[in-house]
């Protein structure tokens, strides 16, 4: 209440007096009013424990820029009060809606460099409000003739001043233990009252310009204020509160993101988490509360906050007792509120608004890199302080949207460039079939994509892909790291596939997701823009291997045929065994296993300790392995017919390390490791060269697949 108490009547002052000097005391009121309505209601229906809502500085700048701007163009003071009520509910009511639409996570994507740019021009709009005040000039002054002009200063509100700027910026760094706000005033108050021993005019309340004055409001004259002005509200046109919906939107954003700032900062002290979407609809009732009854609208605040937080507070009560105490310091202390020196609250604000000033940004200079978001922040600083924060804030998102369209089409959406004989499908293929892809592959062109495709990266991409048509006789397209796609980039897409549609080739598409980080599914959305329709112009795949593996089977010429036609293989068909006696194929034949698995049902699984070596007469068999830290399983290979697999095991004698599951009704050989000892002590020769043949393919395999993953990580 101490640092939210002072704050909050001088941000009522400098709204209020910015209609006419005589508003002031008005607006001092204004001021305690909206501390103690934001301090009860707030924390009543919102949803974060520590959390302090008073009236804040973003709020008094844009308010009071109101009331000057209303000023300029002849409108009665009555009025401006009128308004200043009604943009004060509306400001309420948008956070109201913003929160019952679940709209207030989407607030904190506002760009950094708005937000400094904003929170800075409003430090800097502050300052200059009041350094009319502060140097004791006439209303109406302008503040550089104020600053520039010494003729136009008043020494005494200047020492007052300038004492309350002086202890407020250096208590901190002594102590911490009394809010640097509250001696601050304390120490322009004892030298006004150092001045007043000297000059005997300073000791009365009348027509003193240099104090606050009497409040002077009774309870019956107050109520009979509100509800006068509730009447005049009711004769308002709706053209006129239509109006004022610009302003309101601007306020109530810059309030949210105050709130939800000041919320993070508190999540992160305290290990725990708020509710934005409740919090905003509680700010937006507290707002419509304190404008309803006279008092000016306010957010989460920092300050007061973390000395709710140091004071060891854990609770939402913690802000319910902050708007009582309000109250009761208000009525004990309405005679020293009337004392206070103008100069003093003028100091106060001075501090605030240097605090609010981000100098972070100016290392932004220091590299060519972030330069042109330096020049984001000094836009919105320029444009607020000449033409207004709403242009200020419409002019920093833009001019961040087009540093972010330029940050996309300065990166390259090809993430890799690869053909179809560097990379291979998870099915294993016969030496003689991996040579002539070797060969054929380079007709095959893959291509990696990677971040948003839309209009910005369109022709990038289509350049790419438009001469490697000419060349190539297949194209994929792997999106698995494509994060948006838009209208622009689908029509070109649609081009690509006319174009191979002329040459008799499809489009090849691999992972076309159904859920994109933006909500979009991706599928639908290449089927609603034609590109994806009932003919074969354009095939579509789940993972870039089975899109590989279609090119691969066409490179060798060898279409799967149906599973039920395959024949099971004899030993000495297969790869291992060409060229062996007939005698001894028999003999190892003898020694193995024969089984039948049907499509779906595992053959061994990770954690078993058999050691056989699984050799495929017919069907196909997938391998199933964890992807780190996950129990999610992963495809990693597809052996058919007349392939092996589980040799790792049956060489280091260690358990499974992955799942093998029968893709199709599968017929196997199995060798077990006792059967392969027996044949080794009849048979050494034959042995050896099993387990050369074993260890062949798997350095095989292994090479391939450490040339791919150097490949892709290049």
């Amino acid at each position: 209440m101490l640092v939210a108490l002072p704050a909050a009547v001088a941000f009522g002052v400098t709204v209020y007096s910015a209609i006419s000097p005589q508003y002031a005391v008005f607006g001092a009121l204004a001021g305690i009013l909206g501390a103690a309505a934001l301090g009860l209601i707030a924390p009543i229906f919102g949803g974060t424990d520590r959390l302090i809502s008073a009236p804040c500085a973003p709020a008094a700048a844009v308010l009071s820029a109101f009331a000057i701007e209303l000023v300029r163009q002849g409108v009665a003071p009555s009025s401006i009060v009128l308004l200043l009520t009604v943009l004060g509910i509306l400001t309420g009511l948008i956070q109201m809606f913003i929160g019952f639409l679940k709209f207030g996570r989407m607030i904190k994507y506002i760009p950094y460099t708005v937000v400094s740019g904003y929170l800075s021009g409003v430090g800097l709009i502050i300052i200059g409000s009041q350094m009319q005040k502060f140097v004791g000039a006439a209303p109406g002054t302008p503040w550089w003739e104020a600053a520039f002009f010494p003729q136009l200063w008043d020494m005494r509100s200047i020492a007052v001043g300038t004492a309350t700027v002086i202890v407020t910026l250096l208590v901190p760094r002594l102590t911490k233990a009394v809010p640097s706000t509250i001696l601050g005033i304390i120490a322009g108050v004892l030298v006004y009252w150092g001045l007043a021993n000297a000059d005997a005019s300073l000791l009365t309340l009348t027509d003193n310009k240099l104090v606050l004055g009497s409040l002077g409001a009774s309870v019956d004259g107050y109520a009979g204020t509100i509800t006068g002005r509730w009447h005049e509200i009711g004769e308002l046109k709706l053209s006129q509160i239509a109006a004022l919906f610009g302003s309101a939107l601007t306020l109530a954003a810059l309030l949210s993101i105050d709130t939800l700032k000041t919320c993070v900062v508190i999540d992160q002290k305290t290990r725990t988490r708020h509710e934005p979407n409740r919090e905003l609809f509680a700010q937006g009732l507290a707002n419509i509360t304190s404008s309803a009854i006279g008092g000016i609208p306010g957010a989460g605040t920092m300050g007061a906050t973390m000395v709710n937080l140091s004071s060891g507070a854990q609770t939402r009560v913690s802000g319910i007792v902050e708007g009582v105490l309000v109250l009761v310091a208000a009525l004990l202390l309405n005679t020293f509120i009337a004392w206070i020196p103008i100069a003093t609250l003028a100091g106060i604000l001075i501090v605030i608004g240097l605090r609010m000033i981000d100098t972070k940004p100016l290392r932004f200079l220091e590299s060519r890199a972030t330069v042109f978001d330096f020049a984001v922040v000094a836009v919105v600083i320029g444009v607020a302080l000449t033409v207004g924060l709403i242009a200020a804030s419409a002019a920093g998102v833009a001019m961040s949207i087009l540093l972010f369209v330029r940050e996309q089409v300065g990166g390259s959406v090809v993430r890799h460039k690869t053909f179809v004989n560097q990379r291979s499908s998870t099915w294993y293929r016969p030496e003689a079939e991996m040579r002539l892809i070797a060969q054929k592959g380079d007709k095959a062109v893959i291509f990696e994509l990677q971040g948003s495709l839309f209009f910005g990266t369109t022709y990038e991409l289509y350049s790419v892909l438009e001469a490697e048509i000419k060349m190539r006789d297949y194209i994929i397209l792997d999106l698995r790291r494509v994060m948006s796609v838009d209208i622009t980039a689908a029509n070109m897409l649609n081009q690509v596939r006319d174009m191979l549609r002329e040459r008799g080739v499809p489009l090849l598409l691999s992972n076309v997701r159904e859920q994109l980080p933006n909500g979009r599914n991706l599928l639908e959305f290449f089927k609603q823009t034609g590109l994806i329709d009932s003919s074969d112009a354009v095939r579509v795949f789940q993972t870039i291997e089975a899109a590989i593996e279609w090119v691969e089977d066409r490179l060798v010429g060898d279409i799967e045929k149906p599973t039920a036609e395959e024949v099971p293989l004899h030993l000495q068909e297969m790869d291992l065994f060409q060229g062996r006696k007939d005698e001894t194929i028999a003999d190892l034949e003898g020694r193995m296993q024969q089984r039948t698995v049907k499509a779906g049902e595992p053959i061994f699984s990770i954690g078993d300790q058999d050691r056989n070596l699984y050799l495929i007469r017919r069907g196909a068999v997938r391998i199933m392995a964890p992807i780190s830290g996950s129990r999610q399983l992963h495809h990693i290979a597809t052996f058919g017919r007349g392939d092996f697999f589980g040799g790792l095991a049956f060489l280091d004698n260690r358990a499974r390390s992955d799942n093998a599951i029968a893709y199709t009704d599968t017929d196997l050989f199995v060798l077990t490791l006792d059967q392969f000892n027996q044949l080794a002590d009849d048979h050494k020769k034959l042995a050896f060269l099993l387990i050369t043949s074993i260890s062949r393919t798997l350095a095989q395999r292994l090479r391939h697949a450490d040339g791919e993953r150097t490949l892709l990580h290049g």
